[in-house]
């Protein structure tokens, strides 16, 4: 026992680096998810004694995670409180009469909203209002998404909280003795790396991004939205305005698509009608939509036989029509439990297929997807029901739009407060999530589902890898092997080999796990070369969030790769030119600016 523990303490540097290889095969491999990965290497660490409980603890005590995980709850706050959702509803408006301008708008607008919220939730916002756009411009989704996923990119590299690596990298620059980086230190060559890719994808998109047609992308629909209607009584706060004027047609979760009057179903020009009392307005919206309609004007919302006012033991649930129910093929107005309780259907969402030609109208099937409220013994008695299947309580949250101006103005203060010095951007990350918790702008359970947990393990365990690392002497042998090639580098051609070997690690493994490995190397290599950190410190920032040759890279990849159909190769073919010249561009502007 005692030869084994000679043997690591003395070929501590070695074992480190077969630790090292091992958690970059296992990432290559896809064999584990990359948290798992992560958490193997900081146990293999604490087991060999490379990381001893003291330097554990200090790994919980970088600030990088927490926030990260505060920027989470923020970009969470902004989702909730429907200001993602506002901005994508203005894109999709001016689409339909300029729809080649309104997409360089949602690019520009995906752009710098990556700089200062999670580009991910800013992705799967728009991805939906990508394809309509695209629709509407007589073009395919695939060209448009993977721009849409390289400007998110990007666009995250513009300030410090823009993108996690960023955060991570300055976190463990600072634990090494390093000044905290700004929050908008890296502005300047990140907008000299974008402009030199959109240049590129400009000149060279036409050739590079697919071509295929529509019929042979996925086959699946733009959007899955229920059906329902809304009743106009005399407390509607748009009446006598024409109905272009409601919120009900200035949303992009929401789509009109007819208006039953008296005894006539109109499907053309309501938008030039005025609101009447009596009204039954028809419309496709999505659940977060639909469950807004439903708080603001209550029963009003979907068809009831017998509703009861609301209360606060009311549940909101999602059924399924069973194959066995014998309402099949009538009226959903007909329904059985619509009969005997008094449960309000609120709509009605088909697979691939949007019913009607009302609510009460649609002839059901089997698999229809109905969301149901109703108080405590009505919705025990659908939980009863042996013809309704899959009954789950509604996760998805109306939005708070009054709300609003407190998650924005909190966003807005914290990078003017971080930009002017007056506090860290951890403790105004951390102010801020008080201020949109005791405000309500979103739940304490919302805030967590917002934040990543897969992402908060994977650093700590990488921060945790590579605490192990220096202690075993990992780093200083990969530096002192290294060296010899570079001494006579220029400071340009360092910062190339720097970039080139840190964007070649993020294309097969995680970003965030190659800027914690990558981080402490080059501070050492800056040590024993006698130069300033800091340019390879912004190498490492660009070269591990600037992911373009895989869908697996970077996660607004991995989102659009799977929403547009893409092939792996349609990646490589326009994103290695991106790696490149990105990449040669963002070094000459490190050189040149920091």
């Amino acid at each position: 026992m005692d030869v084994i523990e000679q043997a690591l303490d003395s070929q501590s540097a070695w074992v480190g680096l077969l630790v090292l290889i091992g958690l970059f095969v296992l990432f290559i491999s896809e064999k584990l998810p990359p948290v798992i990965i992560a958490v193997i290497g900081a146990a293999a660490m604490l087991i060999l004694g490379y990381l001893p409980r003291e330097d554990m603890e200090q790994v919980f005590a970088n600030p990088a995670p927490i926030t990260i995980a505060a920027m989470f709850v923020l970009s969470g706050a902004l989702i909730r409180t429907g200001v993602v959702e506002a901005l994508a509803s203005a894109a999709e408006r001016r689409a339909e009469g300029r729809p080649t301008r309104s997409i360089g708008e949602v690019l520009g607008g995906a752009f710098f909203a990556s700089s200062i919220v999670n580009n991910t939730p800013v992705v799967i916002v728009l991805v939906p209002i990508m394809r309509r756009i695209a629709a509407v411009a007589g073009t395919t989704a695939q060209r448009l998404l993977i721009p849409l996923s390289y400007l998110s990119i990007m666009g995250g590299t513009l300030t410090l909280i823009g993108t996690s690596t960023n955060l991570l990298v300055d976190g463990v620059a600072q634990r090494a003795g390093q000044p905290a980086f700004g929050i908008f230190e890296l502005t300047a060559v990140g907008l000299v790396a974008a402009s030199a890719g959109m240049i590129l994808m400009l000149l060279t998109g036409w050739f590079l991004l697919p071509k295929r047609s529509k019929e042979d992308m996925d086959p699946r629909p733009v959007e899955e939205r229920f059906l329902s209607e809304l009743a106009i009584d005399e407390y509607h706060p748009d009446l006598g305005k024409f109905y272009a004027e409601t919120g009900e047609f200035a949303r992009s979760g929401i789509r009109p698509i007819a208006l039953k009057r008296g005894g006539e179903l109109i499907r053309h020009g309501i938008d030039r009608l005025l609101v009447e009392v009596g009204d039954r307005l028809v419309l496709a919206a999505d659940e977060a939509e639909l469950l807004s309609l439903e708080e603001t004007y209550g029963l009003g919302v979907g068809v009831a036989n017998r509703p009861l006012p609301p209360a606060e033991t009311d549940r909101i649930v999602t059924a399924s029509i069973a194959p066995t129910h014998p309402a099949i093929g009538r009226n959903l107005s007909q329904i059985p439990f619509l009969t005997r309780t008094n449960a309000r259907v609120l709509g009605l969402m088909r697979s691939r297929h949007m019913p009607g030609p009302t609510l009460g109208e649609i002839k059901l099937r089997a698999a229809d997807n109905l969301l149901i409220k109703g108080g405590p013994a009505c919705i025990a008695a659908i939980e009863a029901n042996v013809n309704l299947i899959a009954i789950e309580e509604a996760e998805v949250r109306p939005y708070r739009r009054l709300r609003a101006p407190i998650a924005v103005g909190t966003m807005l203060s914290i990078v003017t407060l971080a930009a002017l010095g007056v506090w860290t951007i951890e403790l105004l990350a951390i102010v801020g999530v008080a201020v949109v918790l005791a405000t309500r702008c979103i739940d304490p359970e919302e805030a967590w589902k917002a934040i990543d947990g897969n992402v908060i393990v994977l650093i700590f365990g990488m921060l945790g890898v590579g605490v192990g690392l220096q202690k075993a002497g990992t780093v200083d042998l990969i530096v002192e092997a290294v060296l010899p090639f570079l001494t006579s580098a220029s400071p340009l051609l360092l910062l190339i080999l720097i970039y080139a070997l840190t964007s070649v690690l993020t294309e097969l493994v995680t970003n965030n796990a190659v800027a914690v490995i990558m981080t402490p190397i080059v501070l050492t290599l800056a040590e024993q070369l006698g130069i300033d950190p800091r340019p390879l410190l912004f190498t490492v920032m660009f070269a591990a969030s600037a992911s373009f040759a895989t869908p697996i890279g970077y996660q607004t990849n991995t989102i659009v790769y799977a929403a547009g159909g893409y092939r792996f190769a349609d990646f490589l073919k326009i994103g290695l030119p991106m790696n490149i010249v990105v990449g040669l561009v963002t070094c000459w502007a490190i050189d040149r600016m920091v």
